[in-house]
């Protein structure tokens, strides 16, 4: 005789029996395996959300910032090649480009004071970009724009606006003027400070084409602030000094990265090292369980085995029930698993003030993982199951 064949909502509809008539158990079981997958879901959520606080900590340290400048004597001020910002820029993996010139001029408060005090500023020529670049912001008044950088018009950095005495620059009324060497010019604006480049709190920043028609600027940056992609940055600073200066790259000196990058990097690293090993337990112990439910359900269930097979059910048959079962337990144990991780994680990480992370593989594999840990589980009942012959079975009842 040929066997029967059953069909896929036959297959579902004896693989549930057992949880159907069983519902405490089931719902025993599917907690077991809920709790093992909340925990795969926590343990990767939670420490994800951790990992993009610091990461946005280490980020604002400036991982991917490097600074160009001259190699020989950094107080001659030795000038690029005016080009170079635009060479640089090539780069593939720059991603900005600005630069600043010394343009060693003094600069005062009135034209009251000693002629020869500068207040320890320096008086850069800037173009407009710098201040993306450097990822600076503003305590108060605007920034250098092109247009405006045609104009006699400054931006002071922190320490320099404290040193001038200008606390800040008026939305009304007419701007503050500062004396540079024999030129007035109006501050519109005022830096925050900036600690990725210290040496910009206590400029006072002139337009690029401003200073060349009032303080005798030649054009040439003395210092270039780049940012490139931070798995390329090494091969960047690499080929910067011949790209800023193809005739004398030896007198080209470029900053080593950021130690927040190598710091970002092993951060990363571990905590990758983190999830694999909390992962991996949170499944072991869900798996245990399923396979340890499914067993004793074989034990408990041998009658009904041994029933089956009487009527006429085949070895393929009672493997696919048991296994079914134990697939479905999983699987619905990993689904209530999934959300209750979920929502614990994402309350975990409101409460912390920390920015809620749940990875995609972080849910996609736990949906997975039970149904993989569910296949796992049930292999050996099901086998055991379909090799209990009809009259021992029987006879056990």
């Amino acid at each position: 005789m040929k066997p029967v064949r059953l069909a896929l909502l036959d297959v579902l509809s004896l693989g549930t029996i057992g949880l159907r008539t069983r519902p405490m158990r089931a719902v025993l079981s599917a907690l077991g395996i809920a709790v093992g997958i909340a925990t795969m879901v926590a343990v990767t959520a939670i420490p994800e959300s951790n990992e993009r606080a610091l990461m946005e900590e280490l980020a604002a340290l400036g991982p991917n910032l490097l600074q160009v400048n001259a190699a020989d004597n950094p107080e001659q001020d030795f000038g690029l090649p005016a080009e170079s910002v635009e060479m640089v820029r090539r780069i593939g993996p720059v991603t900005s480009v600005t630069a600043v010139a010394n343009t060693h001029a003094v600069v005062r408060r009135s034209d009251l004071t000693d002629p020869r005090d500068g207040s320890g500023l320096s008086v850069l020529a800037a173009r407009p970009d710098l201040l993306g670049t450097l990822e600076a912001g503003l305590h108060s008044g605007h920034f250098l724009d092109r247009a405006g950088g045609e104009f006699p018009t400054v931006v002071l950095g922190s320490v320099a606006a404290s040193r001038l005495g200008i606390p800040s620059v008026p939305s009304n009324g007419p701007p503050p003027q500062i004396l540079i060497d024999r030129s007035w010019f109006a501050v519109v604006g005022i830096l925050a400070t900036t600690p990725l480049s210290p040496e910009i709190d206590r400029s006072v920043l002139v337009g690029w084409e401003a200073a060349q028609a009032t303080l005798g600027f030649d054009g040439r940056p003395t210092v270039l602030y780049l940012r490139a992609r931070e798995p390329a940055i090494e091969s960047v600073r690499a080929v910067l000094p011949a790209t800023v200066h193809p005739a004398e790259p030896s007198r080209v000196r470029v900053t080593l990265p950021s130690d927040a990058l190598f710091a970002k990097r092993a951060t990363e690293q571990t905590f990758s090292v983190l999830f694999v090993g909390l992962a991996a337990v949170a499944l072991l112990v869900g798996g245990i369980g399923v396979a340890n439910t499914m067993v004793i359900s074989v034990l408990e269930r041998r009658s009904e085995i041994g029933l089956r097979r009487a009527l006429g059910a085949h070895r393929g048959q009672i493997r696919i029930q048991f296994l079914t079962e134990s697939v479905v337990l999983s699987a619905l144990g990993g689904g209530a698993g999934t959300v209750l991780g979920i929502v614990g994680s994402a309350a975990y990480a409101t409460w912390h003030d920390l920015p809620v992370v749940i990875p995609a593989l972080a849910v996609t594999g736990s949906l997975g993982g039970a149904v993989v840990v569910g296949v796992i589980a049930g292999v050996y009942p099901s086998i055991r199951a379909a090799r209990l012959a009809p009259t021992v079975a029987l006879a056990s009842a």
